[in-house]
């Protein structure tokens, strides 16, 4: 058997990161140095799995079990600057912070049950014995408010995995996390970036701070809980190869697409897909309660789209009424409820306005279309600026206005949209986030911003790589 000069350096490499992983381990569970709870050990010294605007679950050595405490509860979570809503999630935090852990390992999770019901885990995806599944009265007894429960098992497979909670409801209200299990033996070809995402929508009426959970339509759209431009761009190095986990647990399937990459499909919620199975493209789609694993070269330099392409999940906060298809009197309305939509009577009679015909299902919000611009905010000045005009010589265009169009550069600055140019987040809306790929010399500078923690916006100037 012959090795290239390349194979070697790159199993030089891999043994020395080893070799390093396993001092830090010994040393952690003699005391010797203290856990990072964003550090995983994996064979290899492959990637750890980074959860942009999402924690990491720590975790304890304790009678040959990784322990972990995981705490359902009430949570605060700001979509947007200014845009808080009560949600439900673990540990503080919606989604749930992700465990990472390596096959064969031993899992043994202490849950605490915070929430003002009875709530169960269930472990989608993971072959447990069926006392640890998490089904209510099925597998276990329901876990009520203030008591706790201990799920218990070793885990065999790999892959890309989630928990949630097994109450209908309580999934609307975000209770999901991401279970990443690293194999024994390293993924091939190995990857330099590894992220996961979360794919969740909500409906959440004007002036409310609870989701609908009701609701069979959604005017927010998140990746680990952030709307977009509030979502963190995934950095990368030109060159690299770079792996993202989809995981979808909503109402609504989402086709991910990738601007300027071509990817392949490496994994699913069961599991690592073979490579014969894998075939360039560069959308797809993430089912409801799927896991899709891409990986892709980052051949190319730029602030590339990542975002799903179903246009109303481009959105942020959207309301009924898009388009001046009615004006006054009886002009039709959308976002009818359900009783108008049924013709039930509440008040008046049966040829009220009320009764009139309605498009499409709503959250129980009643409009009448009206010419107003979506465009909030707009000045005179220029498109860039917000600005159009509903006339032209031929008087009025059929169908305007449609679009949205709301800059927040500053409300949302933070070192990973550095150098991104001058109303950048006025295109980053709903589900939809950047990987932002950079040149080796721009990647540091912008790593190092990262790790400092520095706060510059991005209308400073910076680092440009077009």
């Amino acid at each position: 058997m012959f090795f290239s000069r390349r194979n070697f350096l790159q199993g030089v490499i891999g043994l020395a990161a080893g070799l390093k992983a396993a001092d830090a381990a010994v040393k952690r569970n003699t005391g010797e140095a203290p856990y990072d709870k964003n550090t995983v050990i994996q064979a290899g010294g492959a990637a750890a799995v980074e959860t942009p605007d999402m924690p990491k679950l720590p975790y304890e050595l304790k009678d040959g079990a990784k322990l972990f405490r995981l705490i359902a509860e009430p949570v605060k979570r700001d979509f947007l600057p200014g845009k808080v809503f009560d949600v439900w999630g673990y540990n503080g935090s919606m989604p749930g912070p992700a465990i990472e852990v390596n096959q064969g390992d031993r899992v043994r999770i202490h849950f605490e049950n915070r929430l003002p019901e009875a709530t169960t885990v269930h472990w989608h995806g993971l072959e447990v014995p069926i006392n640890m599944d998490g089904v209510p009265a099925i597998s276990q007894p329901l876990v009520m408010p203030g008591e706790s429960y201990v799920y218990e098992f070793t885990v065999h497979q790999h892959g890309t995995f989630f928990y949630h909670s097994h109450m209908a409801m309580q999934e609307m209200m975000g209770m999901i996390g991401l279970f990443i299990i690293h194999p024994k033996e390293p993924y091939t070809p190995p990857v330099q970036k590894d992220f996961g995402l979360i794919l969740q929508e909500w409906a959440v009426l004007p002036n409310n701070t609870i989701p609908n959970t009701l609701s069979m339509e959604f005017n927010w759209l998140t990746i680990n809980g952030k709307a977009g431009p509030a979502t963190t761009p995934l950095i990368v190095k030109l060159g690299e190869r770079v792996r993202i986990r989809f995981v979808n647990l909503g109402m609504d399937h989402h086709p991910m697409h990738l601007h300027g990459q071509q990817f392949v499909v490496t994994g699913t919620e069961g599991g690592r897909v073979p490579e014969a199975a894998w075939y360039p493209q560069n959308t797809v789609l993430v089912g409801v309660a799927q896991a899709r694993n891409i990986e892709f070269e980052a051949k190319y330099a730029g602030d590339w789209m990542l975002h799903c392409h179903l246009p109303h999940h481009m959105m942020n906060q959207m309301v009924s009424m898009v388009g001046p298809m009615g004006h006054t009197g009886m002009g039709l309305q959308t976002g009818m409820g359900m009783e108008e939509g049924m013709g039930i009577i509440r008040q008046g009679h049966a040829l009220s306005e009320e009764l009139g015909p309605g498009l499409g299902r709503g959250m129980g919000l009643t409009a009448q279309e009206r010419p107003v611009s979506n465009l909030v905010g707009a000045e005179k000045g220029g498109a860039h600026e917000g600005h159009m005009t509903p006339q032209t010589e031929k008087g009025r265009v059929p169908g305007f206005p449609q679009d949205m169009w709301i800059p927040m550069d500053e409300e949302v600055a933070r070192p990973e949209t550095y150098g991104l140019a001058p109303g950048w987040s006025g295109a980053v809306t709903g589900m939809m986030t950047l990987v932002r790929v950079f040149p080796p010399s721009e990647y540091e500078k912008i790593v190092g911003m990262i790790r400092e923690g520095r706060k510059k916006g991005p209308l400073e100037g910076g680092p440009r790589h077009h």
